[in-house]
């Protein structure tokens, strides 16, 4: 099978140096403003797009503009897309699927979620034997390599931050990984394939940028260990789902993910919880999820035809859940309990729904921690 790569930065070039130790699939092109870069470079996406014998586009240039053009064009003109784009395809995942079936041909996006880890896949494959009772999990590397790094070394946000940006792991602007849009992007797109739905980004997501190492500190005595969660779950055509910290007993598989790993927990009657753990970024560890969806659409392999047409209303009142809120001054509300520590106030909570939690913080800059139940 021939191939045009878009993008030649990490994850492209990382898709090329796979793809050149296989027999049966050869990069013919990519798409490159830089021509010095590879010798098979065009800054022409028209000469991609009129290569008859090019069958399949990986796009690898992320953001939303033009990727969303680019993956359309190629798809109607009855060429294949791979993508590990999360913006663009928790955006637009409807309109590719749709497109892709009007014209014959395959839109995949295995490396959008959990890099190499081949989650969705495992997320059809139960999906396709029973209903899928809740996911959930730490979807992001690089918040998972600070609040590890806070905890283990007891370092401020801001210095283990400096340390993920200096190891790669942040970008300059790290509002993605740390303010939750990331997650919300994952949550999204595992939502497709796990309910059969398109949600849009409508439910609650909080920073996790206003954690300091006063609160990592106080919630390793109380025997807790911090973690960024997105989960998803459903009750008849409405769903709850969420991405902010949540507290994990210090024995939990969750509270011992170190660095920049992952893992995602898929829940459903005879599985019961089902794992998936490993690299979550990375050139290699994606690139190899890339190539894994090219060989599928290459040997027609397909484990759950991807149906996103049922409809979901999303309802802050589904579920109960304990939280903390941390703030400096004393709340008003019927607490569970009043912690104080320094000059800190940890107030936690009774059950409750996302409504009243949602009225408590009243969109102040709390800290706001969900008790896991996992």
């Amino acid at each position: 099978m021939k191939i045009a790569i878009l993008g030649f930065g990490t994850v492209g070039s990382g898709v090329y140096e796979i793809a050149r130790t296989l027999k049966n699939i050869e990069v013919k092109k990519v798409f490159e403003k830089d021509l010095s870069k590879i010798d098979i470079a065009t800054d022409s996406y028209d000469e991609i797009i009129n290569d008859k014998e090019i069958e399949l586009v990986v796009e690898c240039m992320g953001g939303l503009h033009p990727a969303y053009e680019f993956i359309m064009k190629a798809l109607q003109n009855k060429k294949s897309v791979v993508s590990a784009n999360k913006a663009v395809i928790a955006k637009y995942l409807d309109e590719f699927l749709k497109t892709a079936k009007e014209n014959n041909v395959e839109f995949r996006f295995e490396a959008s979620v959990g890099g190499g880890i081949p989650c969705l896949a495992g997320i059809q494959k139960i999906h396709r034997i029973e209903n899928i009772d809740k996911f959930y999990g730490i979807f992001n590397g690089t918040s998972n390599f600070i609040l590890d790094n806070m905890y283990r070394f007891e370092n401020e946000f801001v210095t283990s931050l400096k340390t993920a940006q200096k190891l790669g792991y942040a970008e300059l602007d790290p509002s993605a990984d740390i303010d939750g849009y990331d997650v919300t992007n994952k949550v999204i797109i595992s939502f497709a394939l796990a309910y059969d739905g398109f949600i849009k980004n409508e439910f609650p997501c909080f920073t996790m940028r206003n954690i300091t190492k006063e609160d990592i500190l106080y919630f390793k005595k109380q025997g807790f260990v911090a973690k960024y969660i997105g989960e998803a779950t459903t009750k008849g055509n409405k769903y709850e789902a969420s991405v902010m910290l949540n507290l994990f007993p210090i024995n939990a598989l969750e509270a011992n993910v170190l660095s920049n790993y992952n893992i995602v927990t898929v829940q459903s009657h005879t599985m019961g919880e089902v794992k998936f753990y490993g690299q979550g970024a990375g050139k290699l560890p994606t690139a190899n999820a890339i190539i894994q969806d090219i060989l599928d659409i290459q040997a027609k392999i397909s484990f759950n035809p991807i149906s996103i047409e049922k409809k979901y209303t999303y309802s802050s009142n589904l579920f109960k859940h304990k939280y903390v809120i941390r703030s400096n001054e004393e709340l008003k509300g019927n607490f569970e309990k009043l912690d104080k520590d320094g000059n800190n106030l940890y107030h936690y909570t009774k059950e409750i729904t996302q409504t009243d939690l949602l009225k408590l913080v009243e969109e102040k800059d709390y800290l706001v921690v969900k008790l896991s139940e996992y």
